[in-house]
């Protein structure tokens, strides 16, 4: 059974940083790309950052890009995303996704993936 356990969200003040992590079990993480996606209160999905099954090539949002960097560690199956310089428009539940099928390339196109977590909370408020 596919499982998605996304944890480390928090309140962190404008300028601050946070490292959500995401825990995978039940398929075999070191074949699939995986993404972060978020939902901003009162709005839909949206897809922020992915990296290749085993690490070699990063993808992001622009909102993401030189702030965040996403990373994963296939020996312990989790996914990492450190979120720098933080922004009240990071404020988000955010998610981890697994990509469909296993040795394809990361998109942003949200439907391409199967599973989500139940996502962590990131506040960003003095």
């Amino acid at each position: 059974q596919v499982r998605l356990v996304e944890a480390g969200g928090a309140l962190a003040p404008p300028g601050g940083l946070l490292r959500p992590f995401c825990a995978a079990t039940g398929f075999p993480f070191s074949d699939y790309a995986i993404s972060w996606s978020l939902q901003p209160p009162g709005s839909g999905l949206e897809w922020v950052s992915g990296i290749y099954s085993d690490g070699s090539d990063k993808f992001y949002a622009d909102s993401a890009k030189g702030r965040f960097t996403i990373s994963r560690d296939n020996a312990k199956n989790t996914l990492y995303l450190q979120m720098n310089n933080l922004k009240p428009d990071d404020t988000a539940r955010y998610f981890c996704a697994k990509r469909r099928d296993p040795g394809v390339v990361v998109t942003n196109v949200l439907h391409e993936y199967d599973y989500f977590g139940q996502g962590t909370e990131i506040t960003v408020s003095s």
